[in-house]
């Protein structure tokens, strides 16, 4: 076949193969379809397909057909981590910046330093650092993959659970954006190319003018207009931020950053990540199933899978619950708000790619990190359920709303 009908062919597996086995689950409440996209391209990756059917891999995932995939993920991947920054509320996070401040500090610090142990029995093991990086780097991003809380995902669960409208749903979306903002600075920390510096102060200064310009030319500009500036916007800053020695996904948050939700109204973001993530995300994630590798061994990756698994569940768990009593909770709500803060897909498997391009970590390490990120994700709505019962949400056990809000 050429190469348009062999990349036809591909789309077409991409968004048949993972909505035919969600639709025969029908178990949405605990598997969403965007888990299931990515344990579909992990099943159709070298680590599973490639390994069981070589020839078939070989002959569908050609170089050229990776290549346009890639292009189409980039593209995917660049307005999702926008939308992810337009969806901190910096003004709501300052109101309550003592609550906020604790929470989410323990619920990223705790997971943090957990991975980071881990990261240091990996390190002393052969195969798992990648060729580029530093110990500290190393150490660093595992750690901060384990405290990562997807927050574009924790808004659909909530949303399944009825509360994102509600105070409660509010404060966790609170704690998850400020979680946001402190994983992309270590990451820009993490990537800082010091030969490089200058040109890197540079963007973070032009960043500034540009926040102040933008906000001036978008109150001015009528709806339709704001769109089109939008992304422009975030293709000129993920740009330059690739260009001055940072990652383009980082531009791409920092854009969505410096603009409001409220300039492009909350129903029209909400169908235009609707959009993203049914037409062009389904894409990224094949193609990050089409970088999992298991050079070491199933055995070895599985173990090092589950440990990253054990540290992040774990440490969130035990900062949420810390934070809980240090702000008087009950033990339902920290249970409760420490389960939907385990969510880690997109986001976190995102990160975890921008550590595999600066070839901070190994594949073994990205594979091993990327199942991680699906079991705490599946772990989160079943878990969170009875938690989000006992607080006697209406949906749950057909209480009075006032009880969680």
């Amino acid at each position: 076949m050429s190469t348009t009908e062999l990349f036809l062919l591909t789309m077409l597996i991409i968004y048949a193969f993972p909505y035919l086995v969600w639709r025969l689950c029908n178990r949405d409440d605990y598997l969403p379809l965007v888990v299931v996209q990515i344990l579909a391209g992990i099943a159709l990756g070298p680590g599973a397909l490639g390994a069981l059917q070589p020839h078939l891999y070989q002959a569908v995932f050609r170089a050229p057909v990776i290549q346009s995939l890639n292009g189409v993920a980039w593209l995917a991947v660049m307005l999702f981590v926008w939308l992810a920054g337009l969806e901190l509320d910096l003004m709501q996070t300052w109101r309550h910046r003592r609550e906020t401040a604790l929470t989410a500090g323990l619920a990223l610090g705790l997971p943090m330093l957990a991975g980071a142990a881990v990261a240091l029995v990996l390190l002393a093991l052969p195969g798992w650092i990648g060729p580029a990086a530093q110990p500290w780097q190393f150490v660093a991003g595992i750690g901060m993959a384990c405290a990562v809380t997807a927050l574009p995902i924790l808004v659909l669960f909530l949303e399944k659970l009825d509360v994102l409208r509600t105070t409660l749903g509010q404060r966790i979306l609170r704690y998850a954006s400020l979680d946001d903002i402190l994983i992309w600075a270590v990451l820009a920390l993490i990537l800082m190319d010091w030969r490089r510096l200058g040109w890197q102060v540079l963007f973070l200064a032009g960043l500034s003018c540009l926040a102040v310009a933008l906000r001036r030319l978008m109150q001015a500009l009528p709806m339709p207009d704001r769109w089109p500036v939008a992304l422009i916007t975030v293709l000129l800053l993920a740009f330059a931020a690739d260009w001055s020695g940072l990652h383009f996904m980082v531009g791409s948050f920092l854009a969505g950053v410096v603009m409001r939700a409220d300039w492009f109204g909350q129903a029209q973001l909400d169908r235009f990540r609707q959009g993203v993530l049914l037409a062009l995300m389904p894409v990224f994630f094949l193609s990050t199933g089409l970088r999992t590798q298991w050079t070491l061994g199933g055995v070895e990756v599985v173990l090092a899978a589950l440990a990253l698994l054990a540290a992040a569940v774990a440490g969130k768990l035990l900062g949420v619950r810390l934070a809980g009593r240090l702000l008087g909770w009950s033990a339902g709500e920290s249970r409760l708000i420490g389960w939907l803060l385990q969510t880690k897909a997109l986001i976190m498997i995102i990160f975890v790619n921008v550590l595999l391009d600066r070839q901070i970590i190994s594949d073994d390490a990205f594979t091993a990190l990327l199942l991680m990120a699906v079991g705490s994700t599946v772990l989160s709505l079943p878990f969170a359920r009875p938690a989000l019962q006992d607080l006697g949400h209406p949906k749950a056990a057909g209480t009075a709303p006032d009880a969680i809000s």
